[in-house]
C-alpha cells in the first residue's frame, strides 16, 4: 500500500494509481481500528469536507472501524485542522479526514491524525499497511464499536479559533470571506462575526459538487472583485478543507502565503515571541527571504509540502512556517496548518500595528517569479543532460546574486516544474522560458 493514504491530498496519490474505492476504505477503517485497538485505542473521530463522495467514504470507514471493535465519533463537515484539534481535545486515538483539499469534487482522499493532532507515527502507519494484507475478521457482536455524532463539534472549534487571539476586536472591519464551498462554510464567517467584523460571505453554499469551483484560495478572482465592489477592508479565501489561506487587500490585490508569513513573523519578533526563525519551502519567494533577512530573522527552506515544513520546524525547534500557497503553521497555536487561525494571526498583527493589509504587505514585496510546467515522460536523470546543464549555467550567470532557479519534478503528475525568479520581470520570464525549452527537450 502507498503512503498516499496517510496524507497526500486527492483520490490519486501518484501518477497511474487507481482511485480509492469504497471496499478499500472499509478495509482501511478496519485495519486502522485493529491496529489502534492493539495499542489501547478505543475511539476514532471522522470528519469530512463537503464533496458528495464524503458520505460514501464516511459510511465505509465507520463500518470498518466498528467491525474492529473501536468506537466512532462523527464530526460531519469540518475543516482538516478542526479534526486535528478535536482529536486532541476529545482524547481520541486518531482522527480521520475525508478530503481532497483544493481539488475538484470528483476527487477525494483520506488523511490520518494521531492523538496529538499530528501525523500518525511511522510505526503505526507501517502496522496499518501490514494489516491491510490480512482478511477482515469482525469482532463478536457484543464488542462491535458504537457510533455517535458529536453535535457540538462546530461550536467547540469556533471557540478554539477565537481563543488563539485573546482580546482581538474586529469591530469596524468589513471582511469578505470565500470559504470555497468547503468545510469552513459554517465556521470562518461566524468566527470573524463573533469577533466584531462585518462579514460578507461568498462561496458558502456547498451542494456536494461546487467545492473549489471557481472560488477559494486557488481561484480568488471572484473574491478580488467582491472586495472592491463591497468597499471592504480586505478579503480572505480558504481552500476546500480550510487549511490554506490567501488574502486580498482593499484594492483587490492578492497577498499570498509568503507575505502573510512575513506579517506574522514580524509581529512576533517585535513582541519577542518568534522563538527562532521561519521555515519556508523551495518555492517560497526570494522576496520573503530578503525581507526576513533585513529583520535578522533566520530563514530555512524545506522541500515542498506541509509535512516537510513540519519536519524542519520540529528539527529546529521553531514555531512558524508555511508555503506560498497559504498553508501556514503556527505551532504555538495549533498542531497543523489552519487557514482560520492563520487569518486571525494576521488580523491581530494588523490591529496591533494600526495598518491596513495593503500597507503592511508592502514591507515584503515579492520578486517577479515565472513558473512553467513542462510535461514529459521522463522525470529522472534529466539534470545530467548537457543541454539542461548549459541552460542552468546560463541562467545562474545572468541572475548572479539577484535571483534563483528551481527545477522540481512533480510527485503526482508527469511534469517538471521550472521556476526562475529575480528582480527584473522581463529577464525572469525570458530565462525561465529558455530553461523550460532545455528541460522539454530532455524529458520529451
Amino acid at each position: 500500500m502507498s503512503r498516499k493514504y496517510f496524507g497526500t491530498d486527492g483520490i490519486r496519490g501518484t501518477v497511474g494509481e487507481p482511485p480509492i474505492t469504497p471496499d478499500f476504505v472499509l478495509k482501511l477503517g478496519w485495519a486502522a481500528g485493529r491496529v489502534l485497538a492493539a495499542h489501547g485505542g478505543s475511539k476514532i473521530l471522522i470528519g469530512k469536507d463537503t464533496r458528495i463522495s464524503g458520505y460514501m467514504f464516511e459510511s465505509a470507514l465507520e463500518a470498518g472501524i466498528s467491525a474492529a471493535g473501536v468506537d466512532v465519533r462523527l464530526l460531519g463537515p469540518m475543516p482538516t485542522p478542526a479534526i486535528a484539534y478535536l482529536t486532541r481535545t476529545l482524547h481520541a486515538q486518531a482522527g480521520i479526514v475525508i478530503s481532497a483539499s483544493h481539488n475538484a469534487y470528483t476527487d477525494n482522499g483520506i488523511k490520518f491524525f494521531g492523538d496529538n493532532g499530528r501525523k500518525l507515527s511511522d510505526k503505526i502507519e507501517a502496522e496499518i499497511e501490514r494489516m491491510l494484507d490480512e482478511p477482515i475478521s469482525v469482532v463478536a457482536t457484543d464488542r462491535l464499536g458504537k457510533v455517535r455524532r458529536i453535535d457540538d463539534a462546530r461550536g467547540r472549534y469556533i471557540e478554539f479559533c477565537k481563543s488563539t487571539t485573546p482580546g482581538l476586536n474586529l469591530h469596524g472591519l468589513k471582511i469578505v470571506v470565500d470559504t470555497a464551498n468547503g468545510a469552513a462554510y459554517h465556521i470562518t464567517p461566524d468566527v470573524l462575526e463573533e469577533l466584531g467584523a462585518e462579514v460578507v460571505a461568498i462561496a458558502n453554499q456547498p451542494n456536494g459538487f461546487n467545492i473549489n469551483l471557481d472560488c477559494g484560495s486557488t481561484k480568488p478572482e471572484a473574491l478580488c472583485r467582491r472586495v472592491v465592489a463591497e468597499g471592504a477592508d480586505l478579503g480572505l479565501a480558504l481552500d476546500g478543507d480550510a487549511d490554506r489561506l490567501i488574502m486580498v487587500d482593499d484594492q483587490g490585490a492578492l497577498v499570498d502565503g509568503d507575505q502573510l508569513l512575513y506579517l506574522i513573523a514580524r509581529d512576533r519578533q517585535r513582541r519577542n515571541l518568534l522563538n527562532g526563525g521561519v521555515v519556508g519551502t523551495l518555492m517560497s519567494n526570494l522576496g520573503l527571504e530578503l525581507a526576513l533577512q533585513d529583520m535578522n530573522i533566520p530563514f530555512a527552506r524545506a522541500k515542498v509540502g506541509d509535512r516537510y515544513v513540519m519536519e524542519q520546524l520540529d528539527q529546529r525547534g521553531w514555531l512558524l512556517g508555511g508555503e506560498s500557497s497559504g498553508h501556514l503553521v503556527c505551532l504555538d497555536r495549533t498542531s497543523t496548518g489552519d487557514g482560520t487561525v492563520a487569518a486571525l494571526q494576521v488580523l491581530d498583527a494588523l490591529r496591533r500595528e494600526g495598518l491596513s493589509l495593503r500597507e503592511a504587505a508592502s514591507a515584503a514585496p515579492l520578486l517577479p517569479q515565472t513558473l512553467i510546467n513542462v510535461r514529459g515522460s521522463r522525470r529522472d536523470g534529466f539534470l545530467e543532460e548537457s543541454g539542461v546543464r548549459a541552460a542552468i549555467e546560463k541562467v545562474e550567470q545572468e541572475l548572479g546574486r539577484n535571483g534563483r532557479l528551481l527545477l522540481r519534478p512533480s510527485g503526482t503528475e508527469p511534469l517538471v516544474r521550472v521556476m526562475v525568479e529575480g528582480k527584473d520581470a522581463d529577464q525572469v520570464d525570458r530565462l525561465c522560458r529558455h530553461l523550460a525549452e532545455a528541460v522539454e527537450a530532455a524529458i520529451a
